[in-house]
């Protein structure tokens, strides 16, 4: 029994691990945080496996713990420092250029961490105003209002690079 359990939630893993380690970096900015706010996410995940497994959604209960290790990742004093803007990972897709990446990531890390998580929900992982309301435990009109807050700062933030929000309205 065990070893089949160890050998879904490896599979999972295996698959999601990337997505997840995106994700996360997107949220927090530093690489070295995003591991370690993947590796609590996935910690809580193997001991709730048994009944996550179980659930309708995995991928939403995933989501869920990855937002939560990134809010309480913020909430430890050593990590009240400012998270450095490395490099982003390497995408499926074609990646941006070295000024767009900068400038989106600029933009990005600007916003307050709650219009952050409502963008990286909605627009990375392309969740719906419901989806992304239940993982931050939050009303659809929250999302709804962070969301536009949050990408008309964007919009502001990218306005001297034309083609970053030309490719963002498309």
């Amino acid at each position: 029994m065990s070893s089949r359990r160890d050998d879904e939630f490896a599979t999972y893993v295996a698959e999601r691990r990337p997505q997840l380690y995106r994700a996360a970096w997107l949220l927090c900015g530093d690489p070295h945080r995003a591991e370690d706010i993947v590796q609590a996410a996935l910690a809580r995940l193997y001991v709730a496996w048994p009944r996550v497994r179980r659930a309708d959604s995995v991928d939403a209960y995933v989501r869920r713990a990855v937002v939560n290790a990134h809010h309480d990742e913020g909430r430890r004093p050593w990590r009240r420092e400012a998270a450095a803007g490395d490099g982003l990972p390497e995408a499926a897709a074609v990646a941006p250029s070295v000024e767009e990446r900068d400038a989106l990531w600029t933009a990005l890390r600007s916003l307050p961490p709650g219009q952050r998580r409502v963008v990286v929900l909605r627009h990375w992982w392309g969740l719906s105003v419901e989806e992304t309301a239940v993982d931050l435990g939050v009303s659809t009109g929250t999302v709804k209002s962070q969301t536009s807050a949050a990408l008309a700062a964007l919009r502001t933030a990218l306005a001297h690079h034309p083609e970053t929000v030309e490719e963002n309205r498309s």
